[in-house]
């Protein structure tokens, strides 16, 4: 008899457990909302970094005189160092190959070229909201990159700061302000 009482004891503890457990379980299974929340505050710093760049660039043209496009230090085209881009990087650089900016790579290129931003001068005048517009068009795959950077560096490219553009990359690893 004390045997019989022993295992519906046994029984009766088990299925408490059980369910105890399965609910437990359920409440703290969140992976859904947490993933939701990533993906929220990842725009949420997209979006903050847009606005830092556009009040800076609206205090750059209230503190300075207006100047015009002819008088900015911009390298033309026709001359393009590809010797001082590759003493700088250590490799060779082509003209207006977006992969130059940290956090680029060839699909993310392929990207731009479909929004017709096909050159460092273009990317450097794209807002960082136009960037992570690009970016979204790619899917979900494309989450994971902050463009807030990429117009910085294009411009550092644009202009020939090849070493400034390389020292920035190292001080900066994955593009991060």
């Amino acid at each position: 008899m004390s045997w019989l009482l022993l295992a519906l004891f046994g029984i009766i503890c088990t299925i408490l457990g059980y369910l105890w457990g399965k609910s437990v379980t359920d409440t703290t299974n969140n992976s859904g909302e947490l993933k939701m929340l990533q993906d929220s505050n990842a725009k949420l710093m997209n979006d903050l970094e847009g606005c830092k760049q556009k009040l800076a660039s609206q205090r750059t043209k209230a503190n300075t005189p207006e100047i015009k496009k002819s008088s900015v230090a911009v390298v033309p085209e026709a001359y393009f160092n590809t010797e001082l881009a590759k003493k700088s990087f250590g490799k060779k650089i082509k003209l207006n190959d977006l992969k130059v900016i940290e956090g680029i790579g060839p699909k993310i290129e392929k990207l731009f070229h479909n929004f017709d931003i096909k050159s460092w001068e273009n990317l450097s005048e794209a807002s960082v909201n136009k960037c992570q517009e690009v970016l979204d068009s790619g899917g979900d795959r494309y989450r994971i990159h902050n463009p807030g950077s990429w117009p910085m560096q294009a411009k550092m490219a644009h202009e020939g700061k090849w070493k400034a553009l390389a020292r920035w990359q190292e001080e900066h690893k994955a593009g991060k302000l």
